[in-house]
C-alpha cells in the first residue's frame, strides 16, 4: 500500500522510532496513527475556527452579567487548542479605553461553546488608578497637622536605641559615661542616628536658609558671626543654628553660611543710603501780593 505521510508539526505527538519497526507495527498501523495525529489536529483546528466565530456567543455572555454597554467587537486571540478570548469595547462612563473580555472554551470534535470567564480590563490608554503607595511612603515634610500621630517604625533608620553609643553602636556599661550622658540629655529611649543627622542636614543645606539660596548669596556676612544665630547641640553644632531675629528667619534653623541683611554687624555706609543735596528755604523770597496791586 503506498501512502504519503507528513511529518507532523513540532506541536504534534512525535512517533517514536523504536516503536515503528517493521517487525513491531505493520505499514497499515503506522497509516492508521499517522491518520489520527492528523484528524486530531483537524479537530483542534475546528474547535479554534469554532470559538473564533462565537462572536455572538461571547457578546451575549457579557450583556447578560448587566454590567455595562458591550461596544463594537475588537480581537479574537486564541489560547491554546480550546480557548479563544474575545474583546469588546467598553461602553460604560468613566471607563473609557477599558475593554470587555469574555474566555470561550471547546473540545476538540466537539460542537458546544462554553463560557469561561467575563472580565473588564484596561487597554492601552485606559484611565487607570496608579500604583498603591503604603501610607508611610506617602507622608511628606508638612503634612502633619494638630492632632496627626505619626509613629515612627521600630527599625526607622534615623533612630538608634539610647542605651547604643552613636558612633560605633555598642552598649554603654561605663556608670560615669552614662550619668554623663544623662547629663546632657542622652537619656532618652532613641536618638538620632548617623543617618537621621545627615538626612536632616541635606534637607536644611538645601533649603531656603542654606548656603545656596538666593538671600545667602546677595550678602557678605554669615550667621556664623551674627549674635542673632544659637548654634544647636550635638553633631550638627558647627554647621546649623536657629536664628532668634524676629525680622529674620525667626525659629528656623539655619545653616552657619546662610546670611541676611538683619545681621548683628550689618551698617549702612554712605555709599549705599540715598543721599539728596539740601534744601534751603532761607533764600526763597515769599512775595506777598494784595488786591489791586500790581503783580
Amino acid at each position: 500500500m503506498n501512502a504519503v505521510i507528513d511529518s507532523p508539526s513540532s506541536t504534534e505527538p512525535a512517533i517514536d522510532a523504536a516503536s515503528a519497526r517493521t517487525e513491531e507495527r505493520t505499514p497499515d498501523d503506522l497509516v492508521a496513527e499517522h491518520a489520527r495525529v492528523l484528524r486530531e489536529r483537524v479537530q483542534r483546528q475546528d474547535t479554534v475556527a469554532m470559538l473564533a466565530a462565537a462572536v455572538g456567543v461571547a457578546r451575549g455572555a457579557i450583556e447578560a452579567c448587566g454590567e455595562g454597554g458591550v461596544g463594537v467587537h475588537l480581537d479574537a486571540v486564541v489560547e491554546g487548542d480550546c480557548a479563544v478570548t474575545h474583546y469588546f469595547d467598553a461602553e460604560i462612563p468613566g471607563y473609557r479605553g477599558w475593554h470587555w473580555c469574555a474566555v470561550l472554551a471547546g473540545y476538540p470534535g466537539g460542537d458546544e461553546v462554553t463560557v469561561s470567564e467575563i472580565a473588564l480590563l484596561p487597554g492601552s490608554g485606559a484611565l487607570t488608578a496608579p500604583a498603591w503607595v503604603p501610607w508611610t511612603e506617602r507622608v511628606r515634610a508638612g503634612d502633619l497637622g494638630p492632632g496627626d500621630v505619626l509613629v515612627s517604625p521600630p527599625d526607622d533608620p534615623r533612630l538608634v536605641p539610647g542605651y547604643l553609643d552613636n558612633a560605633d553602636r555598642t552598649p554603654v556599661d561605663d556608670p560615669q559615661v552614662s550619668e554623663v550622658m544623662l547629663e546632657v540629655g542622652l537619656g532618652r529611649k532613641r536618638l538620632l542616628s548617623g543617618d537621621g543627622r545627615s538626612q536632616a542636614a541635606a534637607r536644611w543645606s538645601g533649603g531656603e536658609y542654606g548656603p545656596d539660596s538666593e538671600m545667602a548669596h546677595s550678602t557678605r556676612l554669615h550667621c556664623q558671626s551674627c549674635g542673632f544665630f544659637v548654634p544647636v547641640t550635638g553633631a550638627l553644632r558647627a554647621e546649623f543654628g536657629v536664628c532668634t531675629n524676629e525680622f529674620a528667619a525667626d525659629g528656623r534653623v539655619v545653616h552657619s553660611e546662610y546670611g541676611c541683611g538683619a545681621h548683628s554687624d550689618a551698617v549702612v555706609h554712605v555709599d549705599q543710603a540715598t543721599v539728596y543735596p539740601p534744601y534751603d528755604d532761607g533764600a526763597v523770597e515769599v512775595v506777598e501780593v494784595t488786591a489791586g496791586s500790581p503783580a
